[in-house]
This record gives structure tokens, C-alpha cells and sequence, in this order.
């Protein structure tokens, strides 16, 4: 009998990594319940409550000047260069790129826009809400305090409310919002708020924020994500157009009939103009005739010793009328025999 063998942990990885076929239909989109409702509101009126504080200059004030002296970073000195590197999941840039390249998978895997459109959607609440606040508010920070006990609010500041604390709770709260079961939310939930958490108190311990700036932030940061439910119905508005869009950029592009590849034309040579006085040339024929058998001399070959030798006629001496032939010289000299 054969049995299917058994997945382990990293098979059940692995086989997460594959996408899906279609888009999932067992993902839940959060809707505004009455529950959220209350929340919300609670938060909100917390938030309300934490600037009334600091405006009216309570003891919140005062303790953010008693947490100020006491220079947590002097009286623990040996976890500032961790409390330096952990502050950086507060930073806008880094958390981004780690949260949009893990949503931005999520979107290729289950064939849609939303976890992308929700982070986008998210993030310009924040900047408009937080940016709001900071600039209208304009509390200076504990480096830059000018008078002790003041609540430092219309000098030109822009730390009221923590940017970090509240960046840390939307960008990490928003893998919670946006994760696929219950069980999985309720521990995104608690580790996003534990890190926000830690964020939040390593601007207090740098001395770069007050505590009630931090309170403030985290205020700022849950009224974002409790809001979020209320942007789903704009969110998907988005997300069809954009399909409807690349839809209607594939049809176009598959509609295009490829022009067709020209064929190439043989030119012949211009004919040059014939001149009437100027006779044509003849036509000079290309085969060649073929040529005779050369040989050294005419006639059959003979031998050296059988040619008959020709004397040149004449001698090749110039005349000397001086001189007398050697023959006649030598006959009229020489005596006669017998006389």
C-alpha cells in the first residue's frame, strides 16, 4: 500500500511561495464594526485629551521635564548603542522598503493591488494627519527646550506628536490589518504593538522626545489603522481601475497588427545616355579563344651538333687604311725557294 509522504515545516514553506491560481475568496476585507467604532472613538478623545495637557501646561509637562533631567541615556549607558540601532524601525525610509517588498509579494501571490493600495493609503494619511500636527503645533524638543518647565508649544518645533512612534504602529500594524487569519492578526497585533512600544520609549531614552510625544504618537498612529476600514470601498475603486486599465492595455497591445516586412526590390543599373557622336563600343565577348601551344623554336627539335653555324658577313674590326692586310705582308717578305 502506498502512503503519501509527510510535509515538513520547510515543505509547508516552500509550498506558500508558489502563487495561487486565481485570487483567494476566503480574504476577509475588515469592515467599520461597532466595535472599531468605539475604539476609535476612545482614541480619538485620548488624543484630545494628551494635546489639552500639554497646552494647558499640566503635570504631563512636568513630567516630561522629571523623565528630561534624569538623562536615561546617562543612567543606562550600556544599551545605547542597541537602543541606536532598534530606533531605526521607527524610521519612515528603511520600514517602508522592508514592509512594501513583503506586501508587494503578497500582491504578485494572490492576484491583487489591495495589500499595496492599503500601505500606500495608509502612509499619506500619516504624513498628512502627523505632518499636520507637528507643523501646527510647533513644540520644541528636549535639546532645544529654552525655558525649564514651559510646554515649549509655537516656538517652531516639529516634534509633538513622536513621527517614529507613529510610524512604528502604522507600518507594523499594518501586517496585522492585512493578515489572512485571525490566528495570524492576533500575533501581528501584539508584536507590532510591542515594537511601536520599544520605539517609542528609545526616543525618550535619546532624549530626542518628550514622553508626552510619544504618547501622543501612538494615539496618532492607532486613530490611522482603526480609520483604514472607511478607505476599503476608495481602495477598491482604485484597485479595479487599475486592472480595468492594464486589461485595456493588453487589449491594445494585442490588437496591433504587426506591420508586414517590406520586401527588398532588386535595382538594376541606370543605362548611361548614348551620344550620337561617339560610336558603341563593340561587345567585348567573355569566352576566350583558346591559345596555341607555344614552343622554344619553329620546325622539329634538333640537336646542337647537327645546326649549321652562321658566320656574321664581314669582319667586325673598324677599317684601318693604315694597315695592311696580314697576308700579303708575310708573302712579300718571305724569299723565293730555288732562284
Amino acid at each position: 500500500m502506498r502512503t503519501e509522504r509527510n510535509l515538513t515545516r520547510l515543505d509547508r514553506v516552500f509550498a506558500r511561495l508558489d502563487r495561487e491560481p486565481e485570487r483567494p475568496a476566503h480574504i476577509d476585507v475588515p469592515k467599520m464594526s461597532r466595535h472599531r467604532v468605539v475604539l476609535f472613538t476612545a482614541t480619538l478623545a485620548f488624543y484630545l485629551a494628551i494635546v489639552w495637557a500639554v497646552v494647558i501646561t499640566s503635570w504631563l509637562v512636568r513630567l516630561d521635564w522629571q523623565v528630561m533631567f534624569f538623562r536615561p541615556y546617562q543612567q543606562w549607558s550600556g544599551i545605547h548603542w542597541f537602543v541606536d540601532y532598534y530606533v531605526v524601525l521607527g524610521q519612515r525610509g528603511p520600514t517602508a522598503v522592508m514592509v512594501a517588498a513583503w506586501l508587494g509579494w503578497r500582491s504578485w501571490r494572490q492576484h491583487t493591488l489591495r495589500p499595496m493600495l492599503t500601505l500606500g493609503a495608509s502612509l499619506l494619511l500619516l504624513n498628512i494627519t502627523v505632518g499636520a500636527a507637528k507643523l501646527g503645533m510647533g513644540r520644541l524638543g528636549p535639546h532645544y527646550a529654552t525655558v525649564i518647565g514651559s510646554n515649549e508649544m509655537g516656538l517652531g518645533g516639529d516634534i509633538f506628536p513622536s513621527g517614529h512612534t507613529a510610524n512604528a504602529v502604522v507600518t507594523w500594524g499594518i501586517l496585522a490589518y492585512l493578515a489572512s487569519t485571525p490566528r495570524a492578526r492576533r500575533w501581528l497585533s501584539a508584536a507590532s504593538a510591542v515594537t511601536s512600544l520599544g520605539v517609542g520609549m528609545s526616543t525618550v531614552y535619546l532624549g530626542t522626545h518628550w514622553l508626552s510625544d510619544v504618547l501622543l504618537g501612538w494615539a496618532a498612529g492607532l486613530l490611522i489603522l482603526l480609520a483604514l476600514p472607511w478607505c476599503e470601498p476608495f481602495i477598491a475603486r482604485a484597485e479595479t481601475s487599475l486592472f480595468d486599465l492594464r486589461d485595456r492595455w493588453r487589449a491594445r497591445r494585442g490588437s496591433t497588427v504587426p506591420a508586414p516586412v517590406p520586401v527588398p526590390v532588386v535595382l538594376k543599373p541606370r543605362p548611361a545616355p548614348v551620344d550620337q557622336t561617339t560610336p558603341e563600343p563593340e561587345p567585348v565577348s567573355l569566352a576566350r579563344a583558346p591559345r596555341a601551344p607555344i614552343h622554344l623554336a619553329p620546325g622539329p627539335h634538333t640537336a646542337r651538333s647537327e645546326r649549321t653555324p652562321v658566320t656574321p658577313a664581314g669582319s667586325r674590326r673598324p677599317p684601318h687604311p693604315e694597315r695592311q692586310p696580314r697576308g700579303t705582308a708575310t708573302q712579300a717578305a718571305r724569299p723565293v725557294a730555288g732562284g
